[in-house]
This record gives structure tokens, C-alpha cells and sequence, in this order.
């Protein structure tokens, strides 16, 4: 008998020739650029290197288009919001040692989120690998072993034949659910010499899927089906999955209302009469799950800000669906289901059956008009406004991206997505200087749109450098920065911690002049006005900046009383 695998398919006489005779002057940085077009990329992001130099000179002789950084962080950022937008493996061209390793705080961000980045960095020469001290530049003891534990997979190549398959297996790797970073490194000697492999000319990109046990969809789909007061937690991994139209017919048969996690929104429609929105930082909204006697938890791992801060303690009986085995049960006792969002919930569509609970909708509209009392008896109307405008302003289908700021800690709360895979922040690690470099990554994987970056002062100026890279590539980004002369959030905790604030105030500089100064245009607003300059700015083709000199007030946690 025959296996659909034991089958191999005849090459042709011309790739036979092809393969005898490959073009002269290649070299094992050709490999690594074959491989990736053969796999379906078509564009890199990176910084070159010495160490790396077999590579960046291969780019010249491929279709692939180049996207450089001016910092490898900034360039790991902006691979990551590629791979979110596109759901494509986004390869990160690194060189060794200090350029390696700048890019740490980047992959870290890409895990958390589950962004599919492949990482590619040089080596010192294979002389020098195995821990010996043999005083090459960039030289690390054990230079994999810094990512070990940030990264999905690693995978160390030593000669040129085993560029296509490391590539491969990092590549499926990347892209099997749940998504994430990996890492590739290559010696600078196996990239720089000449090389006989034949040209690579394809590659199996397609990841295994993760389907889930269907005796564990039955007793979900029966739980959820006699269930009396259902509820649903829909996290990043929705998103992710493209299960997002799934989860809204499912919802709508068992008519349960849903929270959608920071790292979820836009996974259901804001003004649905079931959604509750994104306000599960408040203790109406967690105090109402808590309530529920079947909750199901639908891509997340109900982490520190998806948890109110680990103070929701749900009572009922929980299901939680995540492609993270090592999520699956981490902080709360589940009958767990280790599988892809949108495989899990087709199966439940299959086999539940439809509820019907005219208080459904009102209860949502009782908590929501509860959240909003709460938060009007704070006197927070520049914060809403400044929030309002923004949503104004960006058109319905752009993207945005959102650094470490108090106007992004609004956002996770009060911003309306207006659709999946339209808001992303840097919540997953927490790390400043996101917004501006992943939006830049955002524009290149669709110019046909604008795309919008927030950040604060402080956020702004780890990825400044970026406005060069905004220009030269002429991408259609425009950043806004809420100037508040230093890291606002931090001076809010300390001062509610301490009484005082220490080393969060800050020099900064004109940022409307320093725009100017890389030849990107820039503004500075008002509150008033924000609306109407930021339309104009996200309408105008090419890079912008538009400068909000504003102090904004974070919405008092509820956690801290629970």
C-alpha cells in the first residue's frame, strides 16, 4: 500500500541540469535567501553586521525586499507586527553578539504575543564555536543560550547543506500554532564561502495543524449547552486563529455575553448586544464572570492583565481553549482543551446546542452602564476625549499599534478595534519602544492603508532613530506622541506608592523640529484639535508625526480593593 508521504515527485531533466550546473558565485548567504523566497517570503527586516555580510550581500542577487532598521530592537519589532498582520513567518536578518542580543527585548514581545519571527543571526566562524575562548569580535560562550529561553525553537547550523532544512524546520516551527519567535544562526564562514549545494528552489511551508480531542469538545459543547448564566473570554489567540466570525456565531447561539482580553480586541464586534467590550480591568466586569456558571476562555492563558491582576477567582465550572500547552491550566483549574482557537470552536459549533436567554443583552448593558458610572465619577474627560478623537481620526480598517503609555492603557479598556487584527500593543512583554518600529513593519506589509503609532515621550524616544527608516522607505505611518515630559504611568504608581516620583522626569526634545529634521512633516496639537490634525496627518501619503503636549490620568485600578 501506497502513503500520500512515500510519494516523491520526478524532477524534470531541466531541474536535473539545474541542479548539476548552479550559477556561479553563490555562496551560503544565497541559500539562506533561496530558502526563505522558497518558502513564500518575500520580504526581510534586519541590520547588517560583519559576521553577516554573506547574507546582506545574497539580498542583491534575490527578489526578496529589504526593510533596515536603524537598531535591531526596532527591527524585531517591526518583524513582529509584519507577522501579525500577514500571519507569514517574518524573517529578521541579525548579526552576532551585541546585534543579536539587542534584539532579545524584541523576540520576548514576539512570544508573549505569539508573532510568528524568524530570526536569522551570523555566528562567529565554526573555529570558534563550542565555548572556547578564542577572542573573536562579537564572541559569546554559548551565543544560542541566550535565546533559549526566550524563543520557540533554536537552531544552530554548522555547514552549508543544512541551511535549507534548519531554515524549514525553523520556518513550520514559527507558524505552528501557537506562533512565535525562532532562532537560526549560521557561521559567518558556512555564509561567506562559495558554495556547490544546487539552488533551493522550494520548501514545505505548510505547519502541522492542532486539532482538538473530540471528547473533550463533547463535554465542553454539553457543559455549554445546559449551562444557565455562560460567558466567554476571548483572548489573542481568537485573533490569531481568524476564528473571530466562529466565536461570534457561537456566542450568538448560546447567546453568552463576552469580554474580549487586551490582546484580543476586535475579536468580537464592540457594540454587539452581547459584548462587554474590554473592560475586564474593572471589577463589574470580572465580578459578572465571576458569576458565570460555565465560563469558556477562548485564547488566553488569563494572564496578570486579563485576570484584573489575578484577582478574578470565576466560581462556575471554566473550559479553556489555548494552543500554549504550558498556558493550559496555569492559573486556573479548566477542563482544558489543547488546541487551535478556530479548529476548537467550529468543533463546539458542531455539536452545541442553541440556548435561548432574553436577559442576556440586558445584563451586558446593565455592567457596561455600571463601568461607565464608575468611570464618569472620576473626572476624566480629557482621557476620554483624547481617546475619541483618536478613534475619530483613524479610519475604520487601519491598523494601529500602541507602545507602554497611559493613553495605551486606555486603549485596552475603552478603545473600540472596529475589527480583528486591527490593535496591537506591547502589553504581551511590556517593553517601551513598540509603537513607532512595529507600525513601520505594519506599513510594509499593507502601503495600501495608513497606519497609526502612539507613544509617550519616553516610548518615543527608544525608537526616534526609526524616523529615518519611516523616510527612506517612505511608508505611511503617522506617530503620535502624548508629550507629558517624562514616564507618566511610572510617575502615577510612584506617587501612589511613595508620595513622590523619582527618575521619571525628562529632557526631551522638540519632537515637531526633529521630524522636520529627517524630512517627515510634524505637528503639534491640542486636545481641541487632535482630531482634525491627525485625520489630515493619517490622510497625507508618507511618514508624519503629530505631538501632543498633554498630561493624562489613568482610571483608578479596581484590583487593589478586591
Amino acid at each position: 500500500m501506497t502513503h500520500d508521504h512515500d510519494l516523491v515527485l520526478r524532477p524534470t531533466q531541466a531541474q536535473i541540469d539545474a541542479a548539476l550546473n548552479p550559477p556561479a558565485g553563490r555562496n551560503g548567504g544565497d541559500l539562506v535567501v533561496e530558502t526563505l523566497a522558497g518558502l513564500g517570503a518575500t520580504t526581510v527586516f534586519g541590520l547588517p553586521g560583519q559576521h553577516a555580510l554573506g547574507m546582506f550581500d545574497a539580498l542583491r542577487r534575490s527578489d526578496l525586499r529589504y526593510i533596515g532598521l536603524r537598531v535591531e530592537n526596532n527591527a524585531g519589532f517591526a518583524a513582529d507586527a509584519y507577522g501579525r498582520i500577514t500571519g507569514e513567518a517574518a524573517p529578521l536578518l541579525l548579526s552576532t553578539g551585541p546585534g543579536a542580543l539587542t534584539s532579545l527585548a524584541a523576540l520576548q514581545e514576539a512570544a508573549a504575543a505569539s508573532a510568528p519571527v524568524l530570526a536569522i543571526s551570523s555566528q562567529i566562524p565554526t573555529a570558534g564555536l563550542g565555548g572556547g575562548r578564542h577572542g573573536y569580535l562579537h564572541e559569546l560562550p554559548d551565543q544560542a543560550a541566550s535565546f533559549r529561553g526566550v524563543v520557540k525553537s533554536v537552531h544552530t547550523v554548522r555547514t552549508q547543506s543544512q541551511i535549507p532544512s534548519a531554515l524549514e524546520a525553523a520556518w513550520k516551527s514559527a507558524l505552528t500554532a501557537p506562533h512565535g519567535p525562532v532562532w537560526v544562526e549560521i557561521p559567518q564562514d558556512v555564509l561567506l564561502a562559495e558554495t556547490s549545494v544546487p539552488v533551493v528552489t522550494g520548501g514545505d511551508a505548510f505547519p502541522e495543524e492542532l486539532p482538538p480531542r473530540p471528547e473533550l469538545t463533547a463535554v465542553a459543547a454539553h457543559l455549554l449547552s445546559q449551562a444557565e448564566r455562560p460567558a466567554i473570554i476571548a483572548g489573542g489567540g481568537v485573533v490569531r486563529a481568524d476564528a473571530s466570525g466562529k466565536l461570534r456565531q457561537l456566542a450568538e447561539t448560546l447567546q453568552a455575553p463576552v469580554v474580549a482580553t487586551p490582546g484580543g480586541k476586535g475579536a468580537f464586534p464592540w457594540t454587539h448586544p452581547l459584548s462587554l467590550q474590554s473592560w475586564i480591568e474593572d471589577r463589574h466586569t470580572t465580578d459578572f464572570l465571576e458569576d458565570a456558571d460555565v465560563l469558556l476562555v477562548v485564547g488566553s492563558g488569563l494572564g496578570e492583565l486579563s485576570s484584573n491582576y489575578h484577582t478574578f477567582k470565576p466560581r462556575g465550572r471554566v473550559v479553556q481553549i489555548e494552543a500554549d500547552l504550558g498556558k493550559l491550566e496555569s492559573n486556573h483549574p479548566a477542563l482544558g482543551i489543547h488546541a487551535d482557537a478556530r479548529l476548537a470552536l467550529q468543533a463546539l459549533l458542531e455539536t452545541v446546542t442553541e440556548r435561548t436567554d432574553p436577559t442576556a443583552s440586558e445584563r451586558v448593558r446593565a455592567v457596561l452602564a455600571k463601568v461607565a458610572d464608575r468611570i464618569a465619577a472620576q473626572e476624566l474627560t480629557l482621557e476620554q476625549d483624547v481617546l475619541a478623537s483618536v478613534r475619530k481620526a483613524l479610519p475604520a480598517d487601519s491598523p494601529s499599534f500602541w507602545d507602554m503609555t497611559i493613553l495605551a492603557y486606555w486603549a485596552w479598556s475603552a478603545f473600540d478595534a472596529k475589527g480583528p487584527n486591527h490593535m496591537h500593543t506591547a502589553q504581551g512583554a511590556g517593553g517601551l519602544g513598540y509603537g513607532f518600529p512595529a507600525a513601520l513593519g505594519a506599513a510594509a506589509a499593507d502601503p495600501n492603508r495608513p497606519v497609526l503609532a502612539v507613544s509617550g515621550d519616553g516610548g518615543a524616544l527608544y525608537s526616534i532613530a526609526e524616523l529615518a527608516t519611516a523616510r527612506q522607505y517612505d511608508l505611511p505611518v503617522t506617530w503620535l506622541i502624548v508629550d507629558d515630559g517624562g514616564y507618566g504611568i511610572l510617575r502615577e504608581y510612584m506617587t501612589d506608592a511613595f508620595g513622590e516620583a523619582t527618575a521619571t522626569e525628562l529632557t526631551r526634545p522638540d519632537y515637531v523640529a526633529l521630524a522636520e529634521s529627517f524630512g517627515v512633516p510634524g505637528v503639534r496639537t491640542t486636545p481641541e484639535t487632535l482630531e482634525a490634525d491627525l485625520a489630515k496627518a493619517l490622510q497625507t501619503p508618507g511618514p508624519s508625526v503629530v505631538v501632543l503636549p498633554a498630561v493624562l490620568r489613568m482610571f483608578a485600578p479596581t484590583h487593589l480593593t478586591a
